[in-house]
């Protein structure tokens, strides 16, 4: 009897172990009442942050819809594009809805619901520029912003194999400046951000309408929730059949020029 005892418990702080480690002892987004996402501040038509201190822009609008299907409320955390990872392993942030491109390396801090946005790749340049910089072979040789903790710079140069210099900054606003102050000669990431970065400008930058390297834009959580992932899916799934996600590009991006298809749900990327 004892030995059958002492097996029972072996087996039962094996069990209890198990399940510690399958889910670390942290909440799902499903297990909270309120959550803080974590948005841009600094991207106009994207996240921004208004003289009043609210957010407004594609991707609020987004995560609002997202926390509504959720049942939950909330509050925003603005963040750049450099700590976008760490407010989530820090869990500052439950979810992150900040022009976050979805790619192998970030995977293996967090997971991605979603993609719940499809766009391309573009490049910015001065009005006088167009005749020398019309696709992404025009970089060689040319001085590009990079942003710090963004990957769009990095990837013209090691998966385009464009010998571009890259100038570091700290925002896409920095970019801009450096662009019209001829301290760079174009700037490159998705073409959403580049045509709100314009459009609130208003001086004459133009996209040079490249359309190169898919981007994939998801919805940054902490790994191992996938009960929460699943959910945020299926909210993104929703914001696409019922309309929502067409009315919000055309609100946002209609007036700048993009081409905007929207025809089905992106494919997910899975939750595990």
């Amino acid at each position: 009897m004892r030995r059958a005892a002492a097996v029972v418990t072996a087996l039962l702080t094996l069990l209890t172990t198990v399940v510690a480690c399958g889910t670390d002892g942290d909440e799902s987004v499903l297990d909270k009442d309120g959550l803080v996402i974590a948005v841009r501040a600094d991207l106009p038509s994207i996240g921004f942050r208004k003289p009043d201190g609210t957010f407004e822009g594609y991707d609020v609008d987004v995560a609002d819809y997202i926390a509504r299907k959720l049942g939950k409320t909330y509050a925003f955390l603005p963040v750049l594009a450099g700590e976008r990872e760490q407010v989530l392993v820090s869990k500052r942030a439950d979810l992150v809805l900040a022009t976050y491109t979805i790619s192998q390396d970030r995977k293996q801090a967090v997971l991605f619901a979603g993609p719940y946005h499809l766009s391309y790749q573009d490049i910015l340049i001065r009005p006088g520029d167009a005749a020398e910089i019309r696709n992404v072979r025009d970089l060689k040789g040319r001085r590009i912003c990079e942003v710090r903790g963004a990957n769009a710079a990095q990837r013209v140069v090691e998966e385009r194999k464009v010998a571009a210099r890259r100038v570091m900054f700290d925002d896409y606003a920095a970019c801009l400046a450096a662009l019209k102050n001829d301290q760079v000669d174009a700037v490159t990431t998705n073409d959403i951000i580049l045509a709100g970065l314009a459009e609130r400008d208003g001086t004459g930058l133009r996209l040079v309408n490249a359309q190169f390297n898919e981007q994939r834009t998801g919805v940054g959580m902490q790994r191992g929730d996938v009960a929460g992932c699943e959910a945020v899916n299926r909210a993104i799934t929703a914001m696409y059949q019922d309309g929502t996600a067409a009315e919000l590009l055309d609100k946002w991006f209609g007036r700048s020029g993009l081409k905007l298809e929207t025809i089905a749900v992106p494919q997910f990327e899975g939750c595990s």
